[in-house]
């Protein structure tokens, strides 16, 4: 059987469902802060369902466990830096016990999700092509955080217990929980609420990105490579590099083309740091065989259908925006 934390997430929800489909068991662990729905149409004895909090779990969600991929937490920048002590707690604390308490539980492998905004140096001109040997030193509080948890993470591996941590790039494509806070979500969204498409300064920001039925393909391969190849690995998860511009562009151009809309592009200025990093992929195609197989133009047709389809087009709502909905209950204490 296969642990998922936060199986009712972004990834997660995709991810399980990939997982069933492949005839796997599957126990989600979440705390559902954004609801039961996207795991609503998966149904069946090889699913079970665990409400609770990642930083106060029993032991007892281990039993029958051989594998854990750790998904939950708080995700993106400024839910993190709202709530500095709960982004610790959760990120970083939590992740940690967990790993620990895996290994304690004889369970064989434990799958961390990182991201590689570990990589970011908040400097346009010094976007460096980053492995996964490159030095990182982050100072946001999200990939902070992040980053702590890898390194003590990592030094729990050993002969009986393997320890994977993937870093993804910027995930974007439809999924049963959707969000509109990841960039090319974001593009696609504003094209179809607005019209067009905004782009912060001059567009010469990189990003690695990566749909997220590629990311969920990823973690199954990472369940299925041979221990020793992956054992003690950090590795990047992505689809390639790409300037803001150029995705603004190419979104625009798949919005037009399928939906007869057009769609304006408007360059904003913007002030302070940007974001802007460049990721290899080559350890992910050597050590898992990952090679992803959703362009950005296939993902936003797919996005748009699906959005319309079940009714996610009420793009206001809170719901789709990490911040937006956790900031309340952040405000309360949780």
């Amino acid at each position: 059987m296969i642990l998922v934390t936060g199986g009712a997430g972004y990834v997660g929800s995709v991810l399980v469902e990939k997982l069933l489909k492949k005839g796997y068991k599957v126990r989600v662990f979440d705390k559902f802060f954004f609801g039961r729905k996207p795991l609503s149409k998966l149904k069946g004895k090889n699913l079970e369902i665990v409400t609770g909090d990642i930083r106060n779990f029993s032991p007892k969600i281990f039993k029958g466990v051989n594998v854990v991929i750790h998904l939950a937490g708080l995700s993106n920048d400024p839910t993190a830096e709202f709530n500095s002590v709960a982004n610790f707690e959760i990120n970083t604390a939590a992740s940690i016990r967990l790993a620990e308490e895996s290994k304690k539980a004889g369970i064989s492998r434990f799958i961390f999700a990182s991201s590689c905004s570990v990589y970011d140096l908040g400097v346009l001109k010094k976007s460096f092509l980053k492995s996964e040997e490159s030095f990182v030193n982050p100072k946001a509080a999200y990939s902070s955080s992040k980053r702590q948890a890898e390194k003590q993470i990592i030094k729990l591996a050993g002969p009986n217990f393997c320890v994977v941590v993937l870093r993804k790039g910027t995930v974007f494509g439809y999924s049963p929980r959707m969000r509109y806070d990841l960039v090319v979500n974001t593009m696609v969204k504003d094209a179809l609420s607005k019209g067009r498409i905004n782009i912060y300064g001059q567009g010469i920001q990189w990003r690695p990105l990566v749909d997220v039925e590629d990311v969920a393909v990823a973690y199954i391969a990472a369940v299925e490579a041979t221990p020793k190849l992956v054992n003690r690995e950090i590795i990047n998860i992505s689809a390639g590099n790409f300037l803001v511009r150029d995705l603004a562009f190419e979104i625009k151009k798949a919005v037009e083309k399928n939906y007869g809309t057009n769609i304006e592009v408007v360059f904003t200025p913007i002030k302070g740091k940007v974001r802007s990093y460049r990721v290899s992929s080559q350890k992910a195609a050597k050590l898992l065989k990952f090679k992803t197989s959703v362009t950005i133009s296939d993902s936003v047709i797919k996005m748009v259908a699906a959005v319309k389809h079940n009714k996610m087009d009420d793009f206001d709502n809170a719901l789709y925006y990490n911040i937006d909905w956790m900031r309340p209950i952040l405000e309360k204490g949780i």
